[in-house]
């Protein structure tokens, strides 16, 4: 069995001082709340990702070109993890990333992307204490906003997170010939 690795230890995407410890004190003893680490693809972050669509057969080269993409953005990619200290494997997952805007003041919003835990650990409400991180995280770095899309089905537990329905999402997918867009999961457990 892999021992915990400490974020002492990791490459991490943003630093961890931004996660509220109000939330991470939320979290069983068996659990850890950290940013994205550049290793964290052995650490089953796209398996944990597979609940909400198919996730692709990346290498590890391929995964840390990704990593150093986002960061070449500093503070523009928010991802989170929650960590089984018992495995070292991660459970749940969330990013928050923020758009400059040249509205409202040159404000700045936050979109809230991939939420997803794994189905072994769902009931727990780490999906609520994925969700509270990441918009205490938006407010943090000076968002007005803080938004995401979801299904329907999915609408009473955002409500439970404090965001409200507002308006409708529109997609166009590209290249449609080469792939069918993904579909959403309809109701998964957080």
């Amino acid at each position: 069995m892999p021992s915990f690795t400490p974020n002492s230890e990791l490459d991490l995407l943003f630093s961890a001082d931004l996660i509220p410890t109000e939330v991470t004190s939320q979290l069983g003893s068996d659990l850890h709340m950290r940013p994205l680490a550049k290793t964290d693809l052995s650490r089953s972050h796209l398996s944990v990702l597979s609940v909400l669509t198919a996730t692709p057969d990346v290498s590890t080269a391929q995964y840390a070109q990704a990593f150093e993409g986002m960061r070449a953005c500093p503070n523009a990619y928010f991802t989170l993890v929650i960590v089984n200290r018992n495995t070292d494997q991660i459970v749940g997952v969330g990013c928050v990333f923020i758009e400059q805007k040249f509205i409202r003041g040159l404000g700045k919003v936050g979109h809230i992307e991939d939420i997803a835990v794994d189905k072994s650990m769902q009931g727990r409400k780490l999906g609520l204490r994925i969700i509270n991180a990441l918009t205490t995280i938006s407010e943090k770095v000076g968002c007005y906003k803080t938004i995401l899309n979801c299904s329907d089905s999915n609408i009473p537990f955002y409500q439970k997170c404090g965001f409200e329905k507002k308006e409708n999402e529109m997609a166009l997918y590209h290249n449609k010939t080469s792939t069918a867009p993904p579909s959403r999961v309809t109701t998964p457990r957080l």
